[in-house]
């Protein structure tokens, strides 16, 4: 299934609480069980000012009725083409 990084705009982020994330959190599963198993919300990088999103789905279009219906923003949407990490240098 295809993977995309997710960047989400959202000032202030990275000084939220526990509470605050996980309601976040809570809001996003909510959604993703109304919208069924093709889509997948794999972990998410919280920032200063943003978040970076990874997610699973057969669509952008998937990606972007989750976000419109959980209220967050998804300022730009990019399928992953393929990863690396240290090892591919091997």
């Amino acid at each position: 299934m295809p993977q995309f990084v997710i960047e989400r705009e959202m000032p202030g982020v990275g000084g939220l609480g526990q509470d605050e994330l996980k309601g976040a959190s809570q809001t996003s599963c909510a959604v993703l069980r109304d919208l069924g198993p093709e889509i997948q919300w794999v972990h998410s990088y919280v920032t200063d000012n943003k978040i970076y999103c990874i997610y699973r789905a057969p669509s952008e279009d998937l990606i972007r009725q989750h976000a419109q219906t959980a209220g967050f923003p998804a300022n730009s949407i990019s399928q992953v083409r393929n990863t690396i990490d240290p090892t591919t240098a091997d």
